[in-house]
């Protein structure tokens, strides 16, 4: 029989969209909790409908939503906005990233919650932070890459470039799971609490803590480190070659040890290992095209299977650049059993298991919401009878979402996601 998750029994109430906050609360999900999406009625998180190759929902929206249950709210409505304090009521978390001033309008904002809900853990997920003179400004994934320095690192010299998949989004979100649980750990082994139980992250913060290593370079050199591409400007040889039948291998080295194993068991290069200009990091940093030269010309002559070999015997780290279509059959995910397959509105669809690997207990791995699937099951555990779910469902208050009928109603931002752009849909800007 499966443990139960580490987090069952807590409930998690959300007013999320695109990645960030979504993210977030999967994180919780993933570990046991029960989470409930609120959307707005008039098309929901825009993120599902970024596209529609997952049985016609996005890729993005089944990527962080899967577990969980939609209700459908209209918080502009003095309805719909009692029904979702009473979903806070039973809660033990509540959620939010919305744009830059929306929650205090709706009067949702961490302040206005704790003082109706004293015991309830709140976390608000924003772009810049409550004060400073970015807090007005709507943050997207690049936004804040592009604020933080991140893409002036990434790419190549004059060619800035935007790491792959959306870092501040997903780090945010991390973040803030992270901080949840430490809230619920300490109230647990305190049996209280601190109160009121507030706590926030913003995606600049995040991703400044990222830069962390370039942040402290430049500040005790005064050098802003240009980007190297496939490698890292603190270490060399660190980077990609094209192999003899056409694949491309990484290979690298971190430390002055290993460089001697590269040299003279990899490359058979003693007279490079006995080279004291190259004894050093710093000295491999500086000589890094001649390396790339001489290693490039060493991987040309040979097969992706004999370079790995080779650096698997030498003990020299090692990778084979795969494009996203080629990882997905990769073999160490399918030896270790980590595809499973979740429901979708449309149909099921492969998924990953979350990365942490807990003793005894297998995430759930439920299925990907419709847009307002669970407002009536929800409601009803409120106690609202059937009078009062036709009631406000007339108003558009809760129930039945408005669908939209070919798409996003509003343009939504980059693919690579948001922390806080818009409120749901039916919710004031």
């Amino acid at each position: 029989m499966t443990a139960a998750g580490p987090l069952a029994g807590v409930t998690v109430v959300a007013v999320e969209q695109a990645v960030s906050a979504p993210l977030c609360t999967r994180a919780l999900g993933d570990l046991g909790a029960r989470v409930i999406k609120v959307e707005g009625p008039d098309g929901g998180d825009f993120t599902r409908y970024y596209d529609d190759v997952v049985h016609g929902l996005a890729a993005h929206f089944v990527w962080v939503n899967r577990g969980k249950e939609s209700v459908v709210l209209d918080l502009k409505s003095p309805q719909g906005l009692e029904v979702l304090h009473r979903l806070l009521d039973r809660a033990d978390v509540f959620v939010s990233n919305l744009a830059p001033g929306a929650a205090a309008r709706l009067g949702i904002a961490a302040t206005d919650v704790t003082a109706r809900h004293p015991d309830l853990i709140t976390m608000e997920i924003d772009g810049y932070g409550a004060d400073g003179p970015l807090s007005h400004k709507r943050a997207y994934d690049l936004l804040v890459q592009a604020e933080a320095g991140a893409c002036a690192i990434t790419g190549l010299p004059g060619a800035p470039a935007k790491p792959g998949p959306p870092m501040a989004d997903v780090c945010t979100g991390l973040y803030a799971a992270l901080s949840i649980t430490a809230l619920l750990v300490e109230r647990g082994r305190t049996g209280q609490g601190r109160s009121p139980a507030t706590a926030s992250v913003s995606m600049f913060d995040t991703m400044t803590e990222l830069m962390g290593y370039a942040l402290t370079y430049t500040r005790h050199t005064g050098i802003d480190q240009q980007p190297v591409g496939m490698g890292s400007p603190a270490v060399a040889p660190y980077g990609a070659y094209r192999t003899a039948d056409g694949h491309t291998v990484v290979l690298g080295t971190t430390n002055d040890r290993e460089w001697q194993r590269y040299a003279r068991e990899l490359l058979g290069r003693p007279d490079l290992a006995d080279d004291e200009r190259l004894a050093t990091t710093a000295g491999r940093v500086a000589a890094r095209e001649a390396l790339d030269r001489e290693i490039a010309r060493w991987c040309a002559g040979r097969t992706l299977d004999a370079v790995q070999t080779a650096a698997d015997a030498a003990g020299i780290g090692n990778a084979r650049l795969n494009t996203p279509g080629e990882v997905l059959s990769h073999p160490q995910l399918a030896a270790r059993g980590r595809w499973r397959e979740i429901g979708t509105p449309g149909g099921p669809s492969p998924a990953l298991l979350p990365p942490p690997v807990l003793a005894g207990y297998v995430p759930p791995m439920s299925a990907v919401p419709a847009l307002g699937e669970h407002t009536e099951a929800v409601l009803r555990e409120l106690g609202l009878d059937d009078v009062a779910l036709t009631a406000p469902r007339d108003s558009g208050a809760v129930g039945e979402p408005r669908a939209a009928s070919s798409g996003p109603r509003r343009t939504g931002p980059d693919t690579g996601g948001d922390g806080h752009t818009s409120p749901p849909r039916g919710v004031p800007r």
